[in-house]
């Protein structure tokens, strides 16, 4: 149901994800793209897909558990850290790390995102990935739309992420919607039926 909204085949080209590759995914809530990540690595690759308490309280625990019993999620594990230490220690040398439609949250549940970006950018190998999927803010909102409307100003993040070392190399635009007025709640329950239908941008990130 979400795929006409998300374009996931489009998605998975952009960032490069290959059969046997070992990624991340921060924030993975339900589970929709770390299950695409899981069968798009293939049984060679691996998936850790990162949850806080926060959110497998709030919605995620029973979607999760449920999806991470499909045959093809056996490539995947189930990581619940906190976001300012997402990765497991010893999880070096990932060739990419996922934030999808998440990173927004990041600021209005206090998460230390300088810290949080440097286990990501310590947990991954030199030339891997980071992933970034975001709602668009108007320009000029910064950070000040990411509670009550669930957007963040691209250039707002893209400082966050630079000042961890990542340097930006991509951005895609096949979820560009140069007809979203921006002034509305881009949550799964805000948006309703409008749901994928926000401008968002894509930005792939790579690690030096």
């Amino acid at each position: 149901a979400l795929d006409d909204g998300r374009h996931p085949a489009e998605m998975l080209a952009c960032f490069g994800v290959a059969p046997g590759m070992r990624v991340a995914e921060l924030g993975s809530g339900g589970g929709y793209t770390a299950e695409l990540l899981a069968r798009a690595v293939g049984p060679n690759g691996q998936v850790f897909g990162q949850n806080t308490k926060f959110i497998l309280e709030k919605f995620a625990e029973k979607p999760w558990s449920e999806r991470l019993k499909k045959p093809v999620m056996k490539n995947v594990v189930r990581v619940d850290r906190e976001s300012d230490d997402p990765i497991p220690p010893n999880t070096k040398d990932l060739d990419a790390v996922f934030v999808v439609l998440f990173y927004h949250d990041l600021y209005w549940m206090k998460v230390d995102r300088a810290k949080m970006n440097k286990s990501v950018f310590d947990s991954l190998k030199s030339g891997g990935v980071y992933a970034i999927v975001d709602h668009a803010a108007r320009a000029g909102a910064g950070a000040a739309e990411v509670q009550t409307l669930h957007r963040i100003e691209e250039k707002t993040l893209r400082a966050d992420v630079e000042a961890a070392g990542f340097r930006l190399e991509k951005e895609g635009q096949f979820l560009r919607n140069p007809d979203d007025t921006k002034d509305w709640n881009a949550s799964p329950s805000g948006a309703a039926e409008r749901r994928g239908t926000t401008d968002r941008f894509v930005l792939l990130f790579r690690k030096p």
